[in-house]
């Protein structure tokens, strides 16, 4: 068996483990045991468990990262080729769009969706500071291209309705896919366009209301 099929298992075990049980509650020996790997593969291939769990969510979101900027790149370069600032609409798509369609990027997605659900919400701060610092440049990037296309706003108000968008992109990846609360004549849940779609309506609406 190939190096790269160990390396992969283990990752796989790791991001599974780590979202159901929690980094600190997960052993090395429950993860290799789950990859039917050793812990020497773990030693190889990542040195410890900090750098297996750094490996985990960069694998997942690098990519996610990297569809993000260019998308918001290509809104700032259209803005700047017709003299106007960027419409704050399409940085929201640009940002919202690839992170709800990851939801379906195949086997692993939901594992790292709770995985990060999860670390937002737990004392301990190992998994939000990797995923945090990891994501970083990429928010900073989407923050600063919405200043431009609302310069009329204060930072702090920004801020907050960012934080709000943030919520409310979050409650979706992690409750889209389980039923709606039950209450009488429910009508059939949003496909997916539909419900990025309508989520884009939603918080476009609220991040330009006047202040």
């Amino acid at each position: 068996m190939s190096q790269l099929d160990t390396k992969t298992r283990i990752l796989d075990a790791g991001e599974h483990l780590f979202a159901r049980d929690g980094f600190h509650n997960t052993s090395l020996r429950t993860i290799t045991s789950l990859a039917k790997a050793n812990l020497a593969a773990v030693n190889y291939h990542f040195g410890s468990k900090e750098a297996l769990l750094r490996a985990v969510i960069e694998r997942r979101l690098l990519p996610l990262n990297q569809l993000r900027k260019e998308q918001i790149d290509a809104v700032l370069a259209e803005a700047a080729a017709t003299g106007t600032a960027p419409s704050a609409k399409s940085l929201l798509r640009a940002f919202i769009e690839p992170t709800l369609a990851f939801r379906s990027a195949g086997p692993g997605a939901q594992d790292f969706i709770a995985l990060v659900g999860r670390s937002m919400s737990e004392p301990d701060e190992t998994v939000r500071n990797c995923f945090i610092g990891l994501v970083l440049p990429n928010f900073r990037l989407f923050f600063e291209s919405l200043q431009r296309a609302l310069p009329q706003l204060p930072t702090a108000v920004l801020m907050a309705r960012v934080q709000f968008t943030l919520g409310a992109m979050s409650h979706v990846m992690c409750t889209s896919n389980k039923p709606p609360i039950n209450i009488s004549a429910a009508p059939q849940p949003l496909d997916d366009d539909e419900l990025a779609e309508q989520l884009l309506q939603f918080v476009s609406t609220g991040l330009e209301a006047p202040q």
